[in-house]
């Protein structure tokens, strides 16, 4: 079966905001086994509207269409269905009753065009919006299904989640599958693929492997279709843990800081930061899992050597001898910020951004990254290229990797230990 995505808005084409609603969608829908044939943006044209519609219709079973249910006058994705299928719009009384609450609660009255939002084109069902005002329109005939939703991404994901990808699992037609995605950390795609050389005996036309790459590292992702999609599956996984174990980090949508943290709360240990080059990013991306005060103490933006110097015990001679950018200072500040604030463990960056200040020993994208235990203290170099926000982020990653690293040849903490 096939699948098709459509957004709707000016905004987009203009590049106002950023369409990451078809690139999110193009994924769940890719995820259940279903070939995206086609992913269009048009503007708010009725024209452009309805020839994106008859030709996305024309070849994709289901078709996903997002933004253009607003109130205003340029939101007119409805009236197009409703003529491209000659249907009549009429009041949904629930929606509009339910519309006119959100404006009462807040103490404002509805304004009129806000009607709009209740007109359903004969044929569709109509489910209420939890988070806004704009219900999503359905309409499903057999194995076919067509779906406007509003473009409010998080809006959007929630009619997605728990109304649209249910009920396109559950169309007729849609083929026995298993897949899972394998997330990797540390190594490149060609890199990886050497590593998986004899992969493609294992492949055919119902199992597959693509190799998905992102700034933070690769995903693979695994699909099996027919009968015996599990096993198949399964053996599919092991061949490849078997070979690439050593930088699979997680699977499903879990993220490297989240994985990073159920290492320390299940070992007992606690972290803390130095950082320079990454400005705190560490720090941003540890804080972002729940429960991560069990282990992340704080952390410290060393950003100038006198704050490296002051705060972190790092030694004049260190950086005057060796640099900012370099081993000994990495593993100083990391030292420094455990001791200072009394963790297990110390994590620190260093590095070159760009796309300035690079030397012939130390080009832009030199990067060190220094960890701390009360046993050793090492630091480990990256290289990596011109860009300073792609740096940062690589280098963020390439931190949390290395804490990965330590974390998974360190013994869990006695419990009576970590009471104490």
């Amino acid at each position: 079966m096939k699948g098709a995505v459509i957004t709707v808005g000016d905004e987009i084409l203009i590049g106002q905001i950023v369409n990451t609603n078809a690139a999110w969608i193009g994924a769940q829908l890719t995820a259940l086994g279903l070939a995206v044939s086609d992913m269009i943006t048009v503007g708010d044209d009725a024209a452009a509207i309805t020839e994106a519609l008859t030709h996305c219709l024309s070849r994709a079973q289901v078709l996903i269409v997002t933004g253009g249910l607003g109130p205003t006058h340029d939101d007119i994705t409805r009236n197009v269905v409703a003529e491209l299928f000659e249907a009549d719009l009429q009041t949904d009384e629930s929606i509009l009753a339910r519309v006119r609450s959100r404006w009462e609660n807040r103490g404002l009255d509805m304004p009129n065009s806000n009607h709009t939002q209740a007109l359903v084109p004969e044929g569709f069902e109509a489910i209420p919006n939890e988070a806004g005002t704009a219900p999503a329109l359905i309409s499903q005939n057999g194995e076919r299904l067509l779906v406007l939703l509003p473009g409010v991404p998080f809006e959007m994901k929630k009619f997605m989640i728990e109304t649209v990808l249910p009920r396109v699992e559950g169309l007729p037609g849609m083929p026995e599958r298993a897949q899972k995605t394998l997330h990797t950390v540390g190594i490149g795609e060609s890199d990886l693929h050497d590593k998986l050389e004899g992969v493609s005996a294992l492949l055919d036309a119902q199992r597959s492997l693509a190799y998905l790459p992102n700034i933070s590292g690769l995903r693979l992702r695994l699909t099996t279709v027919g009968d015996d999609s599990e096993e198949r599956l399964v053996e599919l996984e092991e061949w490849i843990r078997s070979r690439a174990k050593e930088w699979i980090y997680g699977e499903g949508d879990t993220s490297l800081e989240e994985e990073v943290g159920k290492l320390l709360k299940t070992k007992g240990l606690t972290l803390s930061t130095a950082e320079s080059c990454t400005g705190g990013l560490v720090a941003h991306k540890m804080t972002n899992i729940a429960g991560s005060s069990h282990y992340m103490v704080g952390g410290v933006v060393a950003y100038s050597n006198s704050i490296k110097m002051g705060m972190l015990s790092v030694e004049e001679q260190a950086i005057s001898e060796h640099g900012a950018v370099s081993r000994q200072v990495a593993c100083q500040m990391a030292e420094g910020v455990r001791k200072r604030m009394n963790t297990d463990i110390g994590l620190s960056t260093t590095g070159i951004m760009g796309p300035g200040g690079g030397t012939v020993d130390k080009p832009v994208g030199t990067i060190w990254i220094g960890i701390s235990t009360s046993t050793s203290t090492s630091a480990v170099r990256l290289q990596l290229r011109q860009h300073r926000l792609r740096n940062k982020e690589r280098a963020a990653t390439g931190a949390l990797n290395v804490l990965r690293k330590v974390l998974s040849k360190k013994k869990n903490r006695p419990k009576q230990a970590f009471l104490h």
